[in-house]
């Protein structure tokens, strides 16, 4: 199991947090490889701490799907399920749609601008083709509108679903396209406008569209 030694530590994070964002990480964008067999002990000195926080976050992934365990035989990074698409997106959708809906209230000059120009960055990476710079760029669009609807429990359950997102990204299941980004405008516009109802519809299209233009690929 070959794990990374230039990975940056974190300061600020308790010891498992930065285990298990670093390791959330690697499985994500495939450093540890489906199916690959985790010891605790090379991660642990990879990382810089003990054998105890290390253990506590593959549990924690074990929670979230990333790892599964085997007690007193390994731990294993789980297969990734392509088609899974298709149940993480609806879940995810209603959660932006409401996230929208509720941050209508709290729209300003400021987070409209914000929400403008990272659109515009986001135009920018998917015509150039930069596929990883612009599902970064849509993560913090959509973080910008969670973050307005101002509730702890929308934010709690997409930071787990997203982290699914980028790892089906990452096996190419999810893509970016030029309707993401009329979408995106459409969603500005209809916030400004007050359109509650509106917004979650688009809302919901612009997530769930991936899930037709997956299948349409296969």
């Amino acid at each position: 199991m070959p794990i990374p030694t230039d990975h940056l530590k974190s300061t600020k994070l308790t010891a498992k947090e930065s285990a298990y964002n670093q390791l959330q990480q690697w499985i994500i964008d495939g450093t540890l490889h489906p199916g690959e067999k985790l010891n605790d002990t090379e991660i642990a000195q990879a990382l810089g701490v003990s054998r105890t926080p290390v253990r506590e976050s593959l549990q924690l992934l074990e929670v979230d799907g990333f790892v599964k365990m085997y007690p007193g035989k390994a731990t294993q990074v789980t297969e990734v399920d392509r088609d899974s698409i298709s149940d993480l997106l609806p879940p995810l959708a209603v959660l932006q749609a409401l996230a929208a809906e509720l941050a209508i209230p709290q729209l300003n000059d400021e987070l409209i601008h914000l929400l403008q120009e990272t659109n515009k960055r986001f135009a920018e990476a998917v015509r150039a083709e930069n596929y990883f710079s612009a599902l970064k760029i849509d993560e913090e669009f959509h973080q910008l509108i969670v973050d307005a609807s101002c509730n702890a429990y929308i934010e709690k359950l997409l930071s787990s679903l997203q982290a699914h997102v980028r790892r089906l990204f990452f096996h190419n299941s999810i893509i970016l396209t030029e309707k993401s980004i009329r979408e995106h405008e459409q969603v500005i516009q209809l916030m400004v406008d007050g359109k509650a109802d509106e917004v979650t519809t688009v809302m919901k299209t612009n997530w769930l569209r991936a899930i037709d233009e997956f299948k349409s690929k296969q």
